[in-house]
């Protein structure tokens, strides 16, 4: 069984991908903004699994994270930068900078505290897999959603780059996780969205994919087949 650490657990996929996970018997390590939302999944799932209340975008939450779980758990196996925000439909010159900042801190800053604080660890061990999550918006553009597209492109670029830095045993795998039916597609698509997968049904393809991620997939750009 192994270790999966999750950022952004408290809703859509990240909340998906934890209870599909811990069913399947893995232990699962998650964070998430809404204390509301991390209390309940404490109460849903006991130990070994452990939640906390941690912002990504804070070096500062994400280290003390890393100094808190790690020596109760080691190095995860797999690693999922999943946590992101995505602005409000609009033309880029009239997204406010504080909304531009907030979707770049989330979606890029909070991928890089990430890897600065559990991949050392994961380095040692010399074997796990790092899959940050990216979007067919990563891999294309539309309209009024320029700063989303912008994040995602340079987690495709970052991932790509981590890939050729890291040791053998290792993998860095940007994922683009399909259309799903979530709260951020729906901020998109209003009631287009709910012509797609729920999280739920998403997850049941996608974590055995997940699980299936090797060292032979270092720096390989990868789909989840739904």
């Amino acid at each position: 069984m192994k270790t999966i650490l999750i950022t952004g657990v408290s809703r859509g996929l990240g909340r998906a991908m934890t209870v599909e996970f811990i069913r399947l018997g893995h232990t699962v390590l998650g964070c998430g903004r809404s204390a509301r939302e991390i209390a309940a999944l404490q109460r849903q799932f006991s130990a070994p699994n452990d939640f906390a209340v941690v912002d990504v975008s804070s070096d500062d939450q994400v280290a003390a994270w890393a100094k808190r779980v790690l020596p109760m758990h080691a190095a995860p196996d797999l690693l999922l930068n999943n946590a992101a925000l995505i602005n409000r439909n609009a033309p880029l010159w009239k997204i406010s900078a504080e909304e531009f900042s907030a979707v770049v801190d989330v979606n890029l800053k909070g991928v890089a505290n990430v890897i600065r604080h559990f991949v050392p660890a994961m380095i040692a061990r010399r074997s796990g897999v790092i899959v940050n999550f990216s979007s067919g918006w990563g891999r294309s553009t539309d309209a009024e959603v320029a700063p989303y597209c912008a994040t995602k492109w340079a987690i495709e670029g970052l991932t790509q780059a981590l890939a050729q830095e890291l040791s053998p045993g290792l993998a860095a795998v940007p994922l683009n996780p399909g259309i799903i039916s979530t709260d951020m597609l729906q901020s998109c698509f209003a009631g287009g969205a709910n012509n797609y997968l729920t999280a739920e049904e998403w997850a049941k393809t996608a974590v055995p994919f997940l699980l299936k991620l090797n060292a032979g997939n270092n720096g390989e750009q990868m789909t989840v087949p739904i």
